[in-house]
């Protein structure tokens, strides 16, 4: 059977780890050519090997989103590469949680640096890399469609205690993403947003243990005390949290050519959780 997606190149950010590898394994399982980043070089060249060592083709860019210059350098690394890229996930991220009366404006700034600015540089950047050749196709009668994937999370639909910022930023998000859908809908791009729910990765992985990561510079605090944990689960009607693989998959769903009658649209995938 032909496979729809075989050649095609897909830039992920945050794809070292948790759900941006879930994707960027199934994505390449499928005949994709994935543009690997992640800020830490090991688990980054780690998802590259992976995939070549399945017959895949991958390039690892490794560093922050948030550094200067990184969107431009992102993209024309991989057009350089591969060429004309297909679909960015923006997927990079953390949280860094406070209730309202404790919070710095450096949270709040850091949030914004990663979950919104961030995503409208590399978006603007793929943008102006495939501007060109779409306009061409567009004129040609070519209808050929490139995907932009926001990630964003429940707490930005609905909110969440202690996630004022985090929030804040992914609510934008849903904005930009509406925004952008109605912009590039001439250019046969599809832009939408998935927004997870609770998801078992790294950062959200019940513990009780104090556990933190190092971004930029920052430690971070990581996961959810296991009765949290297990309330969030009990609330959930499909009766557990989600894996980086299934949440992987709902965002597959909007790289697939299946979608390209879908644009602007927030897609929960939080097993029928609404906070």
């Amino acid at each position: 059977m032909c496979n729809k997606l075989q050649g095609q190149v897909a830039l992920i950010t945050g794809s070292g780890r948790g759900i941006g590898k879930a994707l960027a394994l199934k994505l390449a399982s499928k005949g994709v050519r994935v543009v690997i980043n992640d800020l830490d070089q090991e688990p980054t060249e780690d998802t590259v090997a992976q995939i070549k060592a399945t017959g895949g083709e991958a390039i690892a860019v490794v560093g922050s989103i948030t550094s200067e210059g990184f969107a431009d350098n992102f993209i024309a690394g991989a057009v350089k590469a591969y060429g004309t890229p297909d679909m960015l996930i923006n997927n990079a991220g953390y949280t860094w949680d406070s209730m309202i009366h404790k919070a710095d404006d450096e949270q709040f700034d850091a949030m914004y640096e990663i979950h919104l600015k961030a995503p409208f540089q590399l978006n603007r950047a793929f943008v102006r890399a495939i501007r060109d050749i779409a306009k061409k196709e567009a004129a040609a009668g070519i209808e050929n469609f490139r995907k932009i994937v926001n990630i964003s999370s429940i707490a930005g639909v609905c909110g969440n205690t202690g996630q004022v910022n985090y929030s804040s930023m992914k609510a934008g998000l849903s904005g930009m993403t509406k925004t952008l859908a109605k912009e590039l809908g001439r250019l046969k791009v599809n832009v939408n947003c998935v927004a997870f729910g609770v998801i078992d990765t790294r950062l959200t992985e019940a513990t009780d243990e104090k556990k933190s990561i190092t971004v930029d510079g920052r430690e971070i605090g990581v996961g959810v005390p296991e009765k949290v944990h297990a309330a969030f689960s009990a609330a959930i009607p499909l009766g557990r949290s989600g894996s980086a693989e299934e949440a992987a998959d709902g965002v597959y769903l909007f790289c697939t050519p299946e979608s390209n009658y879908i644009s602007g649209q927030v897609l929960l995938v939080a097993g029928g959780l609404s906070l």
